[in-house]
């Protein structure tokens, strides 16, 4: 099962894009899952749905929103250009902000779940103790939801590795540039003679995804058990 060049073009790309996703979107997330799980505020329900809604929308929706927003001609997009000369348009750099905005709920839900199973004795303590806010999330609730954060990354990097609609639509199917697995694959489906590629890049990512799920579950119960919790 050798792969070919464009193959493992399209697979070093969507490593680098689902990592660079998941990366960027994690103090985001956190903080988000945080808000969301510890703060009452008028409009948190609107917050919680808009958060949510890209698992609701069909991706192509979301790629056309990113398109007409951070697109070269876009409302934040031209400003970006203009201004710094970033551009996300047919570059892997959209399609790693498409990927972490489709994976970006999973994410967020994973980290909250954790955060509402935390006793907030122990952090209420630690504060009567005279230790300041971040001192007790970096020492307290940081540790506690580890396995929630780890969790959260795994699902949100499987999704990114995925991503199909949002990427194609905003960002094209650009060899060596925006082509990824799904992309790949689309692309050897539409070609005469090229099934063999497409049997290995859907071996290959069912092997990735069941690597990512076991590293995760194990990683999550050694911390489990460093912290005592099994």
């Amino acid at each position: 099962m050798l792969l070919t060049p464009l193959e493992w073009q399209a697979l070093g790309l969507s490593l680098k894009i689902s990592t660079v996703a998941v990366a960027a979107s994690l103090p985001l997330g956190i903080a988000v899952a945080w808000l969301l799980a510890r703060k009452q505020f008028p409009g948190k329900s609107v917050l919680d749905g808009v958060i949510h809604l890209p698992l609701v929308l069909p991706p192509v929706v979301i790629g056309y929103l990113l398109l007409v927003v951070m697109g070269r001609r876009g409302a934040v997009g031209e400003w970006l250009y203009n201004t710094f000369g970033v551009s996300f348009s047919f570059s892997w750099k959209g399609a790693a902000l498409a990927s972490a905005v489709v994976a970006f709920p999973l994410l967020v839900r994973a980290i909250r779940l954790s955060l509402e199973l935390v006793d907030q004795r122990l952090e209420d303590a630690a504060r009567t103790l005279g230790a300041p806010p971040w001192r007790v999330f970096y020492s307290i609730t940081l540790p506690l939801i580890a396995p929630g954060i780890l969790s959260g990354l795994v699902l949100a990097f499987a999704r990114s590795l995925g991503e199909f609609g949002a990427t194609i639509t905003f960002v094209s199917n650009i060899p060596g540039e925006t082509q990824t697995i799904p992309l790949a694959m689309f692309a050897f489906l539409e070609t005469p003679g090229a099934e063999e590629s497409v049997a290995r890049l859907c071996i290959l990512s069912i092997v990735i995804a069941l690597l990512s799920l076991f590293g995760s579950e194990w990683l999550s119960r050694r911390m489990k058990k460093r912290m005592g919790l099994s």
